[in-house]
């Protein structure tokens, strides 16, 4: 028996040494995962920007524009995508929110996707994604900038508002099926050691319900609640540790990418009132959920 048992806990050391070991080296390509082939943008439906990282890195993006923007200038939604996902998919939901809205979209896109040279990492996300906000701010210069990001792109999204001077600070961050932090991902993936090491083998330090508890901006938050990449719970935990909580809409039966599909009109409500409402707005009404 002791035999045995000494043979159990040997297999389960060596099997976390070989999952750390593995994390350590492989922990970009899980994070980041460019899709290898990518269609052209239909014609007419967005305009292809050039613009370039914080670090210079040459990148590219898409602007939408409103058929009958509600403001002059419109508002400027940056839309980050997530991680196995393609600016140019983006653009048919970016067209959607900018004629229902009245606002502009700008979905730009990283190194190492869509064609653009370069391995994505952690540090040249965070200049990319920089890279976009500078460009929207000295470029087009709107009244208002919200951030919006869908699974990875939430923490690139919380990350660029995090490092944004309170005069600058983004009207709102708009949260699609977020995750709480990297060390959480890895550990629904690992062994539960894993994390108890994290901070010495990650070069990965995305930590949005961090970052959203101090953030002095409202934060909307929408999940499907069968998400089985980015479980729901963690979309709650995000909104729920919001130093300013805008709205969080929970949509039944929708998964990790359908969630605009399936929640339908109350989705596009939700969006829709997140990229609009008021800065001030929020403060007077006070946290509000949807089911």
């Amino acid at each position: 028996m002791a035999t045995i048992l000494t043979i159990a806990v040997a297999a389960a050391l060596v099997w976390v040494l070989f999952t750390t070991l593995w994390l350590w080296r492989h922990q970009e390509r899980v994070v980041f995962q460019p899709p290898g082939r990518w269609p052209e943008v239909i014609e007419g439906a967005a305009r292809r920007v050039e613009f370039t990282a914080a670090d210079g890195h040459p990148l590219y993006g898409y602007l939408v524009v409103p058929r009958r923007p509600h403001q002059t200038p419109a508002p400027v939604i940056i839309a980050f995508h997530g991680n196995a996902d393609l600016a140019v998919w983006v653009v048919p939901w970016a067209g959607e929110l900018a004629n229902r809205a009245g606002v502009q979209v700008f979905v730009p896109e990283y190194r190492g996707y869509g064609g653009i040279p370069g391995s994505p990492t952690y540090e040249t996300a965070a200049s990319d994604a920089m890279g976009a906000m500078r460009h929207v701010q000295g470029t087009m210069r709107p009244a208002r900038i919200v951030l919006f990001g869908h699974s990875l792109g939430s923490a690139l999204a919380s990350d660029v508002a995090a490092a944004m001077d309170e005069p600058q600070s983004p009207a709102a961050l708009v949260l699609q099926s977020p995750f709480t932090s990297a060390r959480e991902m890895a550990a629904r993936m690992l062994v539960p050691p894993i994390p108890w090491l994290w901070r010495r083998i990650s070069r990965v330090h995305y930590d949005t319900r961090s970052i959203v508890a101090q953030l002095d901006v409202p934060v909307w938050v929408a999940h499907g609640t069968r998400d089985v990449v980015i479980p729901a719970r963690m979309g709650r935990q995000v909104f729920d540790a919001a130093r300013r909580p805008g709205e969080l809409l929970l949509v039944e039966g929708a998964g990790h990418n359908d969630v605009a599909d399936v929640g339908g009109a109350r989705y596009w409500r939700w969006i829709t009132e997140a990229v609009s409402a008021p800065v001030g707005e929020l403060e007077e009404e006070g946290d509000r959920r949807l089911p």
